[in-house]
This record gives C-alpha cells, structure tokens and sequence, in this order.
C-alpha cells in the first residue's frame, strides 16, 4: 500500500512542478507606420532660430510604431519623425494608448528622428508650438500603437552592430589661439564653433569624436518574411530638403525595405542615437554639388548598406524576453542672473516691433523666458533589454562620448542609445564640453540642463541597464 500511495503521489507532484517551470519566452511583434503629415496648412516648423511656415509636405512624415511581446512583457518602439517632442505630449500620447492596447506607459519608449523640417511642437527660439498639430500628433502616435499592437503575431528577431563612418563628423571646432568667437551673451571665451565655414585657415581639430555604429534590430515573421527594421545611428540630421521632409530617416525606412524586398505591412526605423554634436559636413573639404534630397539618400544607402551586411551572420531568435527599467531624476537648471536677464530685456527693448534678427537678439529672448524656467527639472530616463541588446533612452540632444561611454560601460553588447526619448530636455553636453563653450551649451531651452548633468545621467543609465540584465 505505501509503494502504491508513493507512485500516485508521484503522479500527481510530478507534473505539478514541470508547470511551476517558467515558460520559455516566445515572441510575438507587430510594426505600423501611421502617417503624421499634418492635414492643415501652413505650420510652423521648428529647426532654426527663426520661424519658418510651411504650405506643403515634400514627403510623409510618420511615427514608425514596433510592439513586442515575450508572452510576459509587452515593449513599444516609436519613433516620430519631428524635431523634438515634449514629454507632456508624449505621455499624454502613451496613456492613450495604454487604454487602447494594455501597454503599460513605462514600457513604451517614444523618441524624435530630430529632422529640422517637421511641425513644431516645441518651443524653442522663434518657433512656438502648434496647439492644432500637438493634439492631432498626440492621437496618430497612440493610434499607431494600437495598430502595431493589434498586427501581432509569432515572430523573431536579432541584433547586431554595422559600421559607417564616412557621414559622420564632429560639428564642434577647436579655434586657433587669438581667433575672435563671441558668444551671443557678450563673452569672448569660447574655445569652440559649431559649424565653422569649410575650410577654413582658423579650424585646428574636432572637439569631439564621432560614433560610426550603426545598431540594428531586425524582426521577422515566424516563416521568415521580413517584419520590421528597428536601427540607430548617431548622425542629427542631413537638412538637404525643405519642409516639410522627414529627412535622411525616412529616406531610411525607404531604402531598407526595397534592398530587403519586404512587403507593403514592413516597417523600416531609424532612430537618432547620441550626434548633439555631429553633423554630415566635412568641415575639411568644400561642399560637393549635389540636388535636393540627393545627400539625404546617400546617407540612408550607406547606413541601410551597413545595417544589412551586420545581420548576415545574425541569428534569428523566437525565445527573446523583454525587460524594462526606468527612473526620474531631479536636475539643475542654468537660469540667467538678475543682471542677465536686465541686459536680455534692454536688447529685446531695442528689437521691439520688428522680428527679432541675430544671435544677440534671438538668445536675448531666450533668456527672459529661461527666467521663469524651474530651478530643477524632472528628467525621464529608461532601459529596454530586448534578448542581448539594450536600448538606453535619454530625453536630450547627447553628445556622442556620452554615448560611447554608456556603450563602453554597459553589461549588454550592444547597446545603443537613443536620443529625444520620452521628452525634450535640450543639449547634453559633457562639463568638459560647457568649459570649452560653443552654441550647444549656450543657455537657452535649447540648453538648460546644469553644467553635471551627464555624468548624473551615466550613473543614472548604468543602474538601469544593470536592473535590466
């Protein structure tokens, strides 16, 4: 009898614990393209000191959509052919479509591709944001959502690393000693240009480096028909096209999938890795003639190029969990001083009745309204772990060795940084970077955040890529 009581015992607790196993993840992804291209003209269109309208689109803007699932987590991809977005708009954007599709609004990353010919939505110089546009963009983003998120179905994925370096260069120009560089503030100690006139006999070096990696996650179906192309390249824009045009990272989205001859549901994306201070100007060479948008599909070719011959040897996965961490972290602001802000209004008094022209002016203003900025402001940043790559997020311009930095540091190989993520916070330079000046740490809401807050940043990014592995 107690042989007989032992085998159905047995029995019965055998297959018991074989189901209190964890279930071996299984991937499921959907990707949408929804078409933000405003219905209403003109707009106004973010990008330079002074406001531009624009009365047409030269071609479709969109917020590129990619949904996984592991059968525990479910992660949104998004990324949103505009300059910057704000992260008011973007978590209105996220609880929206937490109520359409159950994605918790922590796990839904939503980034800017930074082209410089797309809607404002955020204020910054002489562009003021859309009311109209912001809430039609806030619907179409969740909506996308709703629509990779509902396209879902068995898949799997992989990961790797390309390289292109030849349309990556450091914008950020040491002078030679004794050049005049004035800042628009009334100081003369700027080290620096952003953006130098080629050639020219005042240029020494780069004050930065580059980062030629291109990072590329790609998703296909479980009978191997090419789903989506998520990628992140650390180059801020082209600006070869006028508005509005979603610039060399839709040209991207293009390109990638005719080499891969994807059908009509695929969904190309291309994120902005860490280039606040990388452009695609060779500041050594004269500028070579080329037509209207022609630059901005050179570009898209070679990091499509790039991305497609690093998955070549890439294996293709369904068991790919998903992990995701985030934090807030409370950061200083460089607000102007009294005396700042009275020779800011003083200027502003002489430009009164007429569009304000010139740095001076243009950064006069900006100075009156950093005044009224909070003394510290609170800053998103979040972690994505998908399989072995890891997706850093950070609601600012970077600087590519901020990026570098993170990669180097991370436990994950690769990773990649996504920049304009779930927010607008303006440039991140390093404090090596403030000491030097130059455009992208003059004070603005194009640059508020204090002189440490990347480093603050790193440590915050390094904890949560640990928290995801």
């Amino acid at each position: 009898m107690s042989r007989l009581l032992l085998t159905l015992s047995a029995l019965v607790v055998g297959p018991a614990l074989a189901l209190a196993q964890p279930a071996k993840p299984a991937l499921r992804a959907g990707a949408f393209a929804q078409d933000v291209t405003p219905v209403k003209f003109p707009v106004s269109v973010n990008g330079g000191f002074s406001d531009r309208k624009a009365a047409s689109a030269r071609d479709p803007l969109h917020a590129r959509c990619l949904v996984l699932d592991d059968g525990t987590t479910k992660l949104a991809l998004v990324v949103v052919d505009s300059c910057m977005v704000p992260r008011e708009l973007l978590d209105a954007a996220k609880a929206l479509a937490e109520k359409k599709t159950g994605i918790p609004a922590a796990n839904i990353m939503i980034s800017a591709t930074h082209t410089h010919t797309a809607p404002s939505v955020a204020g910054v110089f002489q562009s003021d944001p859309d009311p109209a546009y912001a809430a039609f963009l806030t619907e179409k983003i969740a909506a996308g959502i709703d629509k990779a998120h509902a396209n879902l179905v068995p898949a799997k994925a992989a990961w790797a690393v390309g390289h292109e370096p030849n349309h990556v260069f450091n914008r950020r120009w040491k002078l030679k000693a004794g050049v005049q560089n004035p800042d628009p503030f009334g100081g003369t100690s700027d080290r620096v240009k952003m953006n130098p006139p080629r050639q020219s006999p005042d240029l020494v070096e780069p004050a930065g480096p580059t980062d030629p990696g291109v990072t590329v996650l790609a998703v296909r179906t479980a009978d191997d028909k090419p789903l989506a192309l998520f990628a992140n390249y650390s180059l801020h824009y082209v600006g070869d096209v006028p508005p509005l045009s979603a610039d060399y990272f839709g040209a991207f989205a293009e390109v990638v999938a005719q080499k891969l001859k994807a059908g009509g549901d695929f969904v190309g994306v291309l994120s902005n890795g860490t280039s606040g201070d990388v452009n695609n100007i060779d500041f050594k060479e004269a500028p070579p003639k080329l037509q209207p948008g022609e630059r901005s599909r050179l570009v898209a070719e070679a990091v499509a190029d790039a991305a497609l011959k690093a998955l070549e040897r890439a294996e293709y996965r369904a068991d790919v969990s998903l992990r995701t961490a985030g934090t807030v972290i409370e950061l200083p602001v460089r607000k102007p001083t009294r005396d700042e802000v009275t020779r800011a209004e003083g200027i502003l008094d002489r430009a009164k009745g007429r569009e304000l022209k010139g740095a001076e002016e243009v950064y006069a203003r900006e100075s009156v309204k950093m005044a009224a900025y909070p003394d510290t402001v609170s800053v998103p940043l979040n972690a994505y772990r998908i399989g072995d790559l890891a997706v850093a997020a950070v609601p600012c311009e970077v600087f590519t060795e901020i990026g570098l930095t993170v990669k180097k540091n991370s436990p994950f190989k690769p990773t990649c940084v996504v920049s304009l993520a779930n927010g607008y916070y303006g440039y991140l330079p390093t404090p090596a970077h403030h000491a030097i000046g130059g455009y992208e740490t003059w004070r603005a809401r194009s640059s508020f955040l204090g002189v440490k807050a990347s480093d603050e940043i790193e440590a915050a990014l390094a904890a949560l890529l640990k928290q995801v592995k």
